[in-house]
């Protein structure tokens, strides 16, 4: 049984002991596309349709917008369009919501409607962190089949969003590793490559950050 915050709203308290000092979006990376795109388009992911959300500040519309334009085409591991005008993928719409609203309930529902094989966040941490909250309340959303940018790879938004709220969301980092947030834990490591001529798989990095701790 999930276990979620009590209110989709945060306290006080929980914003000043984990979301300060959280930084805004820095422009995304060319690494960090590809890495995402390559998330989403793996075989057995069936992903086709996608919503996608932003924050409403200058980078994260950018992002967004590089993501929409990316998706509509095959981009390779250093960013560039290979094949453009895929007809078999889709944006059903692109939604944005402030950093601080009332309940965020409006914008979750739009985030949510067209039921999406995937869900694509451009956005800043805290703002991230309220949606998150409400979407859990009060819809069908599942963060498993959620991918984000680097800038919510961060170990304070899981503490921020509460236990289970993000469990399974995975995106991307500016250097194109692949972080995955699992009970708490933020993980980090590098996309898994081609397995070399011997047939052997190529080592992994792995690490792992919880607020306060690490392993």
């Amino acid at each position: 049984m999930k276990s979620l915050p009590p209110s989709p709203l945060l306290a006080p308290d929980q914003s000043s002991a984990y979301g300060a000092g959280l930084s805004s979006p820095a422009p995304h990376t060319e690494a960090e596309l590809a890495t995402l795109l390559a998330l989403l388009s793996t075989p057995r992911s069936r992903i086709t349709t996608v919503m996608v959300g932003h924050s409403r500040d200058t980078v994260s519309r950018s992002t967004a917008a590089a993501f929409v334009e990316a998706w509509h085409g095959t981009t390779g591991r250093a960013g560039r369009t290979e094949q453009a005008g895929r007809t078999d993928r889709m944006v059903l719409a692109c939604v944005d919501w402030p950093e601080d609203a009332a309940s965020w309930l409006r914008a979750a529902r739009r985030f949510t409607a067209g039921a999406p094989d995937a869900w694509v966040v451009a956005a800043a941490p805290r703002g991230w962190a309220q949606m998150s909250r409400r979407l859990r309340h009060s819809t069908d959303w599942d963060p498993a089949r959620t991918y984000g940018f680097a800038s919510l790879g961060d170990s304070r938004i899981p503490a921020l969003a509460g236990p289970e709220t993000l469990q399974g969301m995975r995106g991307a980092t500016a250097d194109g590793r692949i972080w995955t947030i699992d009970r708490g834990w933020l993980t980090q490591r590098l996309p898994s490559p081609p397995t070399e001529a011997s047939g052997a798989p190529v080592a992994r990095w792995e690490e792992a950050a919880r607020p306060g701790r690490s392993r």
